[in-house]
């Protein structure tokens, strides 16, 4: 079974993701103590940035259309309310795969436990934007 998917929440779930990462890693936000942490310097040329912005809309894309697909076999499986079968998948792939591999990973190259729970709250807070977003635009025909 391919699960059903609508494409236009899944491109309104990736463009949120970078509002989010555009607010979360703001200087007056989280950006200047981010910066610090993971040792980024904020006042390299933002050219600099292109190759990073392009490869995240790629991944964000990758990772919508996951989250629309996974929420809608959870749906199916579950039924109820398409809406909190996108929040509960997507808390669930947040937290078994993005939050695990970010501490796993952060713990065995040595960075700040600070920077892992900045880094894995913007995580969480830009899946549940997603999830909202995919929730409430469900593919035709499903609710």
């Amino acid at each position: 079974m391919v699960p059903e998917i609508n494409y236009w929440s899944v491109i309104l779930a990736t463009v949120s993701t970078m509002i989010v990462g555009s607010i979360w890693y703001a200087p007056k936000v989280f950006g200047t103590r981010w910066a610090r942490l993971a040792g980024v310097d904020m006042d390299r040329p933002a050219a600099s940035a292109t190759v990073a912005i392009v490869v995240t809309v790629f991944v964000s894309f990758a990772s919508a259309w996951v989250l629309a697909g996974a929420t809608t076999i959870a749906w199916h499986f579950y039924e109820g309310s398409y809406l909190w079968s996108a929040i509960v998948t997507g808390i669930l792939l947040w937290a078994g795969f993005t939050a695990s591999r970010f501490i796993t990973h952060d713990a065995f190259e040595g960075r700040p436990s600070s920077l892992t729970v900045m880094n894995i709250g913007h995580e969480l807070v830009t899946v549940l934007v997603m999830a909202v977003i995919i929730g409430v635009w469900p593919p035709a025909g499903t609710v």
